[in-house]
């Protein structure tokens, strides 16, 4: 791939760029890298871009976004006040221009419930699952959807607070657990399939990725830490299943609202049904991260995709 930059009128016409990253929530330090890269991919790209550490050192999110001058802004905060629809209405309000996905579809993408809610309703498949709160009683879920199960708080990414179970103990455990970050947890039947994650850009399905990881499941350290994971372009699927797999990522990500880019997680079933696990409106993109893989495996710079997403930036995205 050759050097991508932008020239001198499509730079005037994109202004002053913010990169928003850092944030306050558990995802913070993914955030932080993502931003880092983000901001390098823009500058290398000819943007005029600069970094807002939203909240950090102290700071108040609200009035640095008051104060700050740009013209549109870069989003990749992960998380609550980032990526569930916070952030992008008070941009909003401020009438400045942003990437991805807006405030009804952030705030969806971020609940992993109402996902499901959704996608179900759409006649999109999707691993049955159990609502837990406070007052739930494990015994029932247990018995409605057995052993074992993959627990997650419903609000949170990055697979922070989520567990698999094989047994009664560690159900309440593992609720305990997620609950220190989400008072409503989310149960699903366990998918003992390959798992698959595919990127969209523009609306479009970039190559699949198969994941492999020695861990039980793509979890935090996984994703972001581990040197073990394998990212697989050889997805063992065929033709006519690839087709399937990405015609279902582009309709939950249309199904949702999301706009621009995003990622979402499919896992598939002993039965050869695909099961939508999530979908995530604002991804990761650090030197771990999907996104930029696919889009490289499609012949896209980390600059150009940069550059791609910023392109889309606009208000009034609902």
């Amino acid at each position: 791939m050759s050097e991508f930059r932008i020239d001198s009128a499509e730079a005037a016409q994109l202004g002053r760029v913010a990169v928003i990253y850092g944030g306050l929530s558990a995802e913070r330090s993914v955030s932080l890298k993502s931003g880092a890269e983000v901001l390098r991919g823009l500058s290398a790209a000819g943007v005029d871009a600069y970094g807002i550490d939203l909240g950090g050192e102290g700071q108040d999110p609200l009035q640095q976004l008051i104060s700050a001058e740009f013209d549109r802004a870069f989003l990749i905060l992960h998380g609550r006040g980032g990526e569930d629809g916070t952030i992008q209405g008070v941009l909003e309000m401020l009438a400045k221009p942003y990437t991805g996905s807006g405030v009804t579809a952030s705030g969806i993408g971020m609940d992993k419930l109402r996902t499901k809610q959704l996608c179900t309703g759409a006649g999109l498949s999707t691993p049955a699952f159990a609502v837990i709160n406070s007052d739930t009683d494990l015994r029932q879920v247990e018995e409605q959807l057995g052993f074992p199960l993959m627990i997650k708080p419903i609000h949170e990414g990055s697979s922070i607070g989520m567990a698999r179970v094989t047994s009664a103990q560690e159900l309440a455990a593992a609720v305990t657990e997620a609950q220190r970050y989400d008072s409503t947890v989310l149960a699903e039947s366990w998918v003992s399939g390959p798992e698959y994650t595919v990127a969209v850009l523009d609306g479009k399905a970039l190559p699949i990725i198969r994941l492999e990881t020695p861990h039980q499941f793509y979890d935090f350290n996984a994703k972001y830490e581990a040197n073990d994971t394998r990212y697989l372009f050889d997805t063992q699927l065929s033709s006519d299943e690839e087709a399937e797999l990405k015609q279902l990522v582009e309709s939950a990500f249309q199904t949702v609202g999301c706009r621009g880019w995003g990622r979402v997680d499919v896992m598939l079933d002993e039965q050869g049904r695909f099961q939508l696990l999530e979908v995530n409106t604002a991804p990761g993109m650090t030197d771990h991260s999907l996104v930029p893989m696919a889009a490289r495996q499609a012949g896209i710079s980390f600059e150009e995709l940069v550059v791609r997403i910023l392109r889309g930036a606009g208000r009034d995205q609902g």
